[in-house]
């Protein structure tokens, strides 16, 4: 984390003073936190607020989270210049991204969000955050199919991580994954001669689709863990 996202630099830059005096100021308790005062450097974030002798330094930003159910056919983009694209249709007046992607020919969970810093920790430990599947396919599944795709396959020139998959009926399966290669699931499928059919995502962490249909959302409330 930058000296650019402390408490001192922003004393530095709102008040025009020395690093020095923002440190004093800081270390004899002069600035309020969220209405609390604050005696050590901290990390400043978006919905932080920060008020000095009764002038507010920086406005609190309301973070907003979305569990939101992306429609097939939709590309995980807010360039409007792209067809079909997310931003023409998400009902939201403040403006959200998405955290992380689903290809255009899936569906299902996507985050929404205004929290810059959770986006950017999320992809961050995109090689932590389990991702949960619910696949369709052409052909019927066997038992050599479920321990390849869990044991790893070979896409793109390197072999995906082992992951989890478990068997719903002949054409159905699950699969969680902790990571999200381009066309992923599709890419492991095709090696083993079978299509996908539908794709739909059905948990991000602990965040779950639950009964949203294409289009729908849930206000998350808090910052999802």
């Amino acid at each position: 984390m930058t000296f650019r996202n402390r408490l001192q630099y922003l004393l530095v830059k709102k008040l025009q003073i020395s690093n020095k005096r923002a440190l004093e100021i800081i270390l004899n308790k002069e600035v309020m936190l969220n209405g609390t005062p604050v005696s050590e450097n901290l990390i400043i974030e978006a919905s932080d607020e920060v008020i000095y002798q009764g002038e507010i330094l920086k406005e609190g930003k309301k973070m907003v989270y979305y569990a939101y159910y992306k429609p097939r056919g939709i590309e995980t983009t807010l360039n409007p210049e792209i067809a079909d694209n997310l931003k023409d249709i998400l009902p939201f007046q403040e403006p959200v991204f998405p955290v992380g992607r689903l290809d255009k020919a899936s569906e299902g969970l996507l985050i929404l969000t205004n929290d810059g810093s959770f986006f950017d920790k999320t992809l961050r430990k995109e090689h932590q955050t389990e991702k949960e599947y619910r696949v369709k396919t052409d052909k019927i599944i066997d038992e050599h199919f479920i321990s390849s795709m869990a044991g790893g396959i070979t896409i793109m020139g390197k072999m995906t991580l082992p992951c989890r998959v478990f068997k719903i009926d002949e054409h159905t399966f699950s699969i969680i994954l902790v990571q999200g290669l381009n066309r992923q699931i599709r890419r492991m499928c095709y090696k083993l001669h079978y299509e996908v059919t539908e794709l739909i995502r059905i948990r991000v962490g602990n965040v779950l689709l639950e009964d949203l249909k294409p289009g729908e959302f849930r206000d998350l409330g808090s910052k999802p863990v």
